[in-house]
């Protein structure tokens, strides 16, 4: 369990991937410092905690950086893990959450991106189809559940 630890947030105000890391941060009671990034003028710290990609968001926790929202989600609740968890405890529920995670990555984000602001004529009519159908596929998925993938609170 972490006590009173540093931990800092590379991220840019309109990113979903962030939006991740500062819902999960939020719903753990952590607290953080929230660094914003010029995107077209990347900090000299984001070049460093994330060489590879260079691309936010970024949890440095205790120097230590951590890349990729889905990874920082999930790093947040195994290290803050007296909170309320974010996840299934069961393997099927935690595999059917990256399930929809990853859905949600490749088809969501990717058809709303390409609609917004990429395709044109044709090719922005079959964007705007499947990003309709993706939606519609997740409003499926969660009927008239309470609550996405099921029927009761995580942690409950």
């Amino acid at each position: 369990m972490a006590k009173e630890e540093e931990v800092i947030l590379l991220d840019f105000w309109a990113s979903m991937f962030g939006m991740r890391a500062r819902i999960a941060l939020a719903e753990k009671g952590v607290s953080y410092e929230y660094r914003e990034e010029d995107l077209k003028n990347k900090s000299q710290l984001l070049l460093e905690m994330n060489p590879i990609h260079k691309k936010i968001p970024v949890l440095i926790h205790n120097g230590k950086p951590i890349c990729e929202s889905r990874i920082i989600v999930e790093y947040i609740d195994e290290v803050w893990n007296d909170k309320a968890p974010l996840f299934p405890s069961d393997t099927y529920g935690k595999a059917c959450a990256r399930f929809w995670t990853d859905f949600i990555d490749k088809k969501v984000y990717l058809n709303g991106r390409n609609l917004l602001f990429k395709a044109e004529g044709e090719e922005h009519e079959a964007s705007k189809k499947e990003f309709i159908d993706s939606l519609k596929l997740i409003e499926g998925e969660l009927g008239e559940k309470p609550y996405f993938g099921g029927e009761e609170e995580i942690g409950t």
